[in-house]
């Protein structure tokens, strides 16, 4: 069965280590601390690792088994620029390539996709590049409101056949079916009841949990959605910061979770999240902590197979302070497009272990 995929951007660089804590590693505390988690505070998982306290809600989700934490996921000779280093995970590129086209829109260069509502992905925030390409319609929809007013009031102009231009014609053609496309939207949205439980408080990323879970309650087949939680770049102070987006995200993902249970939805979508980078494994002097490598990241969905995957990154083994991957971003991307679309892409590997959260 096809899924729609929910992507979840942790922008700026989310802190793996106080997000799934190591805390049998006695060097954890030894290289933080005045930040690290204390380990009564954490959620225990296993003999291992723990969960920051500020991720309690998505327990639930665990003790269901539909929540997978795949373990030390980066890439080789990773960067730590965060311009650079989104791009290669939005491109699933290596470290040396710079590529334009975004990975899920690789995913379907050789699929027919049906028309449907004339869009195959909807980006709620301000980053398309993943499903930007030729392969997928990708709508930008930030402020819904404003985005559905527009759609309603737009207008054709003279029909693609009528102008002699080739070049012409083909741009009257496009914006015929991205009008098309959004006035079709508009109308499924319009029809849209409200989640069954609301999304508080009303910040923007609880915004755009409330939109995605209009599109996925009317069926707009797409197959892609993308949110994201800005914040995570916590060079100073982190503490106080990190808690509070952790339990912003934990909240909305859990209202997003059981708003799709109640509305028979959960076993037709994949919530993933991903960052740009994890952090430095030492704290630095101002309470924070800088750019660093591989992080673990949440997969969620009623056909998930929940629980640990992938391996922790130990900390007697660090690459000039940092942690190294056990798992590459591309092979969960490869996973994510066989369970979820039922189509094939190794994004540059040669042959893509298949992550066994699907």
């Amino acid at each position: 069965m096809a899924r729609t995929l929910l992507l979840v951007e942790l922008k700026g660089g989310n802190d793996g280590l106080n997000t799934l804590v190591p805390f049998a590693d006695a060097r954890y505390r030894e290289l933080r601390p005045t930040i690290g988690v204390a380990r009564e505070r954490a959620i225990q998982l296993d003999e291992k690792v723990a969960l920051h306290p500020r991720l309690e809600p998505m327990m639930e989700g665990w003790k269901a088994g539909d929540l997978a934490i795949v373990q030390g996921v980066g890439y080789p000779s990773p960067n730590r620029s965060h311009f650079r280093s989104i791009e290669i995970w939005d491109t699933a590129s290596a470290a040396s390539q710079t590529l334009s086209e975004g990975w899920i829109a690789q995913a379907f260069r050789d699929v027919r996709l049906p028309p449907g509502a004339g869009v195959d992905c909807i980006v709620a925030d301000t980053n398309a590049l993943p499903g930007t390409g030729p392969a997928l319609r990708t709508i930008v929809m930030q402020d819904a409101e404003n985005f559905l007013r527009q759609a309603r009031a737009l207008k054709d102009g003279p029909p693609a056949g009528t102008s002699r231009n080739p070049s012409l014609r083909h741009l009257l053609a496009v914006r015929q079916e991205i009008n098309a496309a959004a006035r079709g939207l508009s109308d499924r949205l319009g029809k849209a009841a409200a989640p069954a439980e609301p999304y508080q408080p009303d910040t923007p990323f609880n915004r755009e949990l409330d939109l995605a879970t209009r599109i996925l309650s009317v069926r707009v087949p797409v197959v892609a959605i993308k949110v994201a939680l800005a914040g995570f770049d916590t060079h100073a102070n982190q503490v106080q910061q990190h808690e509070r987006l952790l339990g912003a995200l934990a909240t909305g993902l859990a209202t997003l979770r059981r708003n799709l249970v109640a509305a028979g939805l959960w076993n037709e979508v994949l919530v993933m999240t991903y960052s740009e980078f994890g952090r430095r494994v030492r704290e630095n002097a101002s309470g924070g902590t800088d750019h660093g490598t591989a992080a673990p990241l949440f997969v969620m969905g009623g056909g998930v197979r929940g629980g640990l995957h992938g391996a922790q990154p130990a900390l007697s083994d660090l690459d000039d302070g940092d942690l190294r991957h056990a798992v590459d971003f591309r092979e969960v991307f490869a996973t994510v497009a066989r369970g979820c679309w039922g189509v094939s892409a190794d994004y540059g590997l040669r042959q893509p272990r298949r992550v066994g959260f699907l």
